[in-house]
């Protein structure tokens, strides 16, 4: 049964937000103020934010330089995961995964199709651990954003959601590459 431990503590994750877009600026981007409005009133932090291109180099440059800050826990990419020329975020971070999440866009998918029907198959959205941090790579829409964080993130991303969640794992995702834990639960 999926249930919230009260006899746990909230810990809050720094959590960094890339937009992938050709066309957005800060002041219109609403997905990724969607991110950050629900991570925040989670209780999460706001590690850092961008705005980078629909370019390969530009989007895995970002991805990576994120992994590899100590003070970054999770990534989430929102845009580039149609199936336009320009649509580059899975080929940019795929290749960056260390172990990929399948069941991520299984579950996104089964969401998605709640609200949007088979429109849901025009999004690539996957995810998977990137230099023992977790990446998230959404759709550019603010609804699917909403769907992937209140469905899927903000219950994976909570310490107090049994049976089981991401932020427990956190500590051992880097057990080949000798990291130190950032968090400790």
């Amino acid at each position: 049964m999926v249930a919230s431990d009260k006899t746990r503590s909230f810990i809050p994750l720094a959590i960094a937000v890339l937009t992938v877009s050709d066309t957005r600026t800060a002041e219109d981007d609403r997905s990724g103020d969607t991110l950050v409005e629900r991570l925040q009133a989670a209780g999460h932090t706001l590690a850092a934010r961008a705005i980078v291109p629909d370019e390969v180099d530009a989007v895995r440059g970002r991805v990576e330089a994120w992994s590899r800050d100590l003070a970054v826990d999770v990534v989430i990419t929102t845009g580039g995961t149609g199936f336009t020329g320009r649509d580059v975020t899975p080929e940019a971070v795929e290749p960056l995964f260390e172990k990929r999440m399948d069941g991520f866009s299984a579950v996104f998918h089964r969401i998605s199709y709640d609200k949007i029907g088979t429109s849901t198959l025009q999004s690539r959205a996957t995810a998977g651990v990137v230099n023992a941090t977790y990446v998230f790579v959404l759709p550019g829409s603010p609804g699917a954003c909403r769907d992937a964080w209140d469905g899927i993130l903000a219950a994976q991303l909570d310490y107090r959601h049994r049976p089981c969640n991401f932020v427990e794992i956190m500590p051992r995702l880097d057990e080949h590459l000798r990291r130190g834990a950032s968090i400790s639960v």
